[in-house]
């Protein structure tokens, strides 16, 4: 039983090691302008229960910091620059980034 679930095991791994060439071609025409990012499955379903709650809390985490470095950030004259940094970034990336992109996307659809 044990040989039985090692080769299994490796069996499902170099299966999934096999499929990954293929979720890598995205761009078929080489042009950059006409790039289209999309994600698999695998990568929406971990953004959507790792890396979101994370970009939530790190923009949660930056706004806090902001704001008790305002005053230093104040008088340096580097308020905006610290809030783009703290806040914005982490911002953008998780409620204006399509679910499992890995670019926000934004600028991009008109």
């Amino acid at each position: 039983m044990n040989l039985f679930r090692t080769t299994a095991a490796v069996m499902s791994l170099l299966m999934g090691l096999l499929v990954l060439p293929a979720q890598a071609q995205q761009n078929v025409s080489g042009d950059p302008l006409y790039t289209v990012e999309a994600p698999g499955a695998f990568s929406m379903a971990a953004d959507l229960v790792i890396a979101r709650p994370l970009l939530i809390g790190a923009t949660v985490i930056g706004a806090g910091l902001f704001v008790v470095s305002l005053p230093f950030s104040a008088m340096g004259g580097g308020i905006g620059a610290a809030g783009k940094a703290l806040v914005v970034e982490p911002g953008k990336a998780a409620f204006v980034r399509c679910l499992g992109c890995t670019g926000d996307g934004y600028n991009q659809r008109q």
